[in-house]
């Protein structure tokens, strides 16, 4: 009876477990499916023949500043599946708290501010408590100071990560015009909609341009016309949201803020007091965190406690560096691990006069190039060794380098600067020419017969260069 029992259960855990494998085939099936869709979707655009210098297609002016936004629909964007976004702020303009359906990477090409990124379940961690004099007794007792989650104070040159859905708001506390280019990954596995640029206001009354292509906004001009809205607060009911926030509904029409003019980028009526640490402080914290990342093994850090900015316009990080050609820094998932959830990186360069970027690839990712300063000369070429851009580019122009494509940079005479945003959170290019290329990694007999070029010609053809990447042009008096 023991026996028939026991065998009685081992086939029934012997179904079960055939049952859940099978499970797991198909779930493992549909997702190669999926992945292969995704592959070919990604091939079909990226048919590229030229490319061309990029110049933002939409102006989208505010009280405090203005949003200029390259059309998603160009093909170059299309084959990188990503959209940029660039914001110039005015003193004491702010960015009204909103969010994206895809990652977003942010390089402070100008200014300084303050940034402020509220991820759900995190603690208030930043309080002011102290109670008003003008406090009525029945409220004493009651909260009267603000807490709100970490605000971090951000300058030129660094890069601040996003994921996903999480809100965001950015102020110019600075002298001057702060200037950010973004990049949102639209492609990314994060992005669970479709492959449009959506971006979700939490206050304020946006206009329709910011959302879509310009494709799209041509295309549904009358279907957008009739279903207008402005924040996500707008079409909800204004006595849900009253009973919701516990409020009058007086204040809840407030929310939905119906005769808004302002645009996107508003002016503070005054200087913000938001609870912050001083400059010093926060740097202090920022190295202590820099410490613990280095101490952790990857299971005690969360999103509450991770550092999402990194600055890396700064010489003395620079990972290469000539004296007489410039210097390359880079920001990736070990320096930023935050970036390892969001899957791209970012790399900040400087050439000087006449300085050259070696020829090289981009071996797991897609190059969207931002000119920050200067100019120069790029030459990039396609897998049919087809020449697709052989052209100078300029201060805020905007170049698509597509995985795979070799590529080269001369700086101007003036020099040239740049923020090229990657697809991968760890970044990997091959040079062709230089000290760690490919070319001094394959043996003299290979080159002589792949060339049909002489032993003495393959050895200067490998060591006649000690540079790494960065290389001083030989032909120096040569302008571009």
């Amino acid at each position: 009876m023991g026996y028939s029992s026991l065998l009685s259960v081992s086939l029934c855990v012997l179904l079960l477990f055939s049952s859940c494998y099978a499970q797991i085939e198909q779930l493992a099936a549909r997702q190669h499916q999926q992945q292969r869709r995704g592959l070919e979707r990604f091939q079909s655009q990226c048919q590229l023949q030229n490319l061309n210098v990029l110049q933002p297609n939409r102006k989208i002016k505010s009280e405090a500043g203005t949003t200029e936004i390259w059309d998603q629909s160009q093909e170059e964007l299309q084959c990188a599946g990503v959209v940029v976004v660039r914001h110039k702020f005015e003193q004491r303009g702010l960015l009204l708290p909103s969010y994206n359906n895809a990652p977003q990477l942010m390089y402070v090409v100008q200014g300084r501010g303050i940034h402020g990124a509220a991820f759900p379940g995190c603690p208030e961690t930043f309080q002011s408590t102290q109670q008003s004099q003008h406090q009525r007794p029945a409220e004493r007792g009651q909260q009267s100071g603000d807490e709100h989650q970490k605000v971090r104070e951000f300058r030129e040159g660094d890069v601040i990560a996003l994921p996903a859905g999480v809100s965001q708001w950015i102020y110019n506390n600075g002298e001057s015009q702060l200037v950010l280019v973004s990049l949102v990954d639209q492609s990314n596995f994060a992005n669970q909609l479709d492959p449009n640029y959506r971006k979700f206001f939490l206050a304020g009354n946006p206009q329709e341009e910011v959302q879509g292509s310009l494709q799209d906004r041509e295309s549904e001009r009358e279907e957008r016309r009739e279903r207008r809205g402005n924040n996500i607060f707008s079409r909800l009911d204004e006595r849900t949201l009253a009973d919701a926030f516990n409020i009058d509904t007086q204040l809840a029409r407030k929310l939905q803020s119906q005769d808004d003019k302002r645009g996107i980028i508003v002016r503070a009526k005054e200087d913000f007091q938001v609870v912050r640490p001083g400059r010093q402080q926060e740097e202090e914290y920022e190295h202590e965190e820099r410490r613990r990342e280095s101490r952790d093994n990857g299971l005690e850090e969360t999103f509450c406690t991770m550092r999402l900015k990194h600055n890396i316009a700064d010489p003395k990080s620079a990972d290469i560096y000539n004296p007489r050609a410039g210097r390359i820094s880079t920001v990736n998932n070990y320096n930023l691990p935050i970036l390892k959830f969001l899957r791209l990186s970012a790399e900040h360069g400087t050439l000087y006069r006449n300085g050259i970027y070696a020829p090289h690839w981009n071996i797991n990712a897609h190059s969207i190039v931002y000119v920050t300063k200067g100019s120069g000369r790029c030459q990039i070429v396609d897998n049919n060794g087809n020449q697709v851009f052989n052209d100078r580019v300029e201060e805020g122009q905007l170049l698509v380098v597509p995985q795979n494509f070799a590529v080269v940079k001369q700086a101007s005479s003036e020099g040239f600067e740049w923020i090229a945003f990657k697809t991968n959170e760890n970044a990997k290019i091959s040079p062709l020419a230089g000290r760690t290329s490919v070319t001094r990694a394959i043996p003299e007999e290979v080159l002589m017969n792949s060339f049909r070029i002489s032993r003495e010609e393959a050895r200067r053809l490998k060591f006649n260069r000690q540079e790494t990447s960065l290389l001083q042009s030989t032909k120096s008096q040569q302008e571009y």
